[in-house]
């Protein structure tokens, strides 16, 4: 996918942005109710000179390329578009997928029975060889293999699997999520600007819940239209939910979990033509969300910014979606 152009010279942009605090609607207002919807950044504000039309890719029927096996099947055809598609339709309670990527890191994510659009899974690691095996419970916590596949992936384009919905990013052309999306970003003059605008939306808009956080069961799933419905959620659906609109505004972002320094947490880094991607522009850290300083971002030819997203000890990604 060709990178479309800016206008303007990032290198003189300098503009503020007061990120809002998760802590604050956690900890000052625990009791407030839902907000107005129609709360925009800039509320009247005119349109900017960036093309805010959604664009919204839609994973590919399959071609053929398909391992089956005791109700487990694992679509191979868009392995060279950054995903694989994977469905389960036996009778298994239990149901486990294991993603090998060439660099040996190993995701497992939770499947439920019966075929589903979403079940769509990113192979973010890039090109080469990876892995991928359905596993059912056969009594307890005890799996066995239903059927696995290796095969290799050889994407054209680096940055599909970052703008492509996946089962924990799903969004169609029709999600509540990519309309808003589209009507926040028509105030936006560049990349920078949709980012920063999406971001304020997002955490004016929506509440930490607490309730949700403390009984979350393992492999939940978030879903950004609901996210934008109940205007609340735990850290996974913030980071979902912002993802899902970024993708849909041809800006590819990443949800990654890791360390950050000696700290456990999430980001969301962000692809900027002209600047490249942005590490951890978008941080939580387990009780707030913060943005980096876009001054600081936009100054990417600066040593300091080379040398800090150069340094490995600032940020370690384990998972990457």
């Amino acid at each position: 996918m060709q990178r479309k152009n800016q206008s303007s010279s990032l290198q003189r942009r300098a503009f503020r942005l007061l990120p809002f605090l998760l802590a604050m609607a956690l900890f000052l207002l625990p009791g407030c109710g839902e907000r107005d919807d129609s709360m925009t950044a800039e509320p009247g504000a005119a349109a900017g000179t960036r093309d805010n039309t959604p664009v919204c890719l839609i994973p590919d029927a399959s071609d053929g390329k398909v391992v089956s096996g005791n109700g487990a099947s694992i679509d191979l055809s868009g392995a060279d578009s950054g995903y694989i598609r994977v469905d389960y339709t036996g009778s298994a309670e239990k149901i486990r997928l294991r993603i090998t990527s060439p660099d040996d890191v190993v995701y497992t994510y939770v499947l439920t029975s019966g075929s589903r659009d979403s079940n769509i899974f990113p192979l973010t690691a890039g090109n080469g060889a990876y892995k991928a095996a359905v596993y059912t419970s056969i009594q307890g916590d005890v799996y066995a293999t239903s059927c696995a596949a290796d095969f290799n992936a050889a994407m054209d384009d680096a940055f599909l699997p970052f703008l492509y919905p996946n089962q924990y990013i799903w969004f169609t052309q029709n999600s509540a999520c990519v309309e808003l999306a589209s009507r926040l970003a028509k105030q936006a003059n560049d990349d920078l600007d949709a980012v920063s605008i999406l971001y304020n939306y997002v955490t004016a808009n929506v509440t930490y819940d607490t309730e949700k956080a403390e009984n979350v069961e393992s492999g939940y799933i978030p879903d950004p239209d609901e996210v934008l419905r109940t205007k609340r959620g735990i850290c996974l659906d913030y980071a979902s939910l912002l993802c899902a609109m970024l993708r849909s505004q041809r800006i590819p972002a990443q949800l990654e979990v890791g360390y950050a320094g000696t700290v456990y947490h999430a980001w969301l880094s962000v692809y900027i033509d002209n600047i490249g991607w942005i590490n951890g522009m978008i941080r939580f850290d387990g009780r707030d969300w913060t943005i980096m300083d876009p001054t600081f971002a936009a100054n990417s030819a600066g040593k300091k910014l080379r040398k800090f997203l150069g340094d490995s000890s600032n940020y370690e990604a384990k998972y990457t979606y």
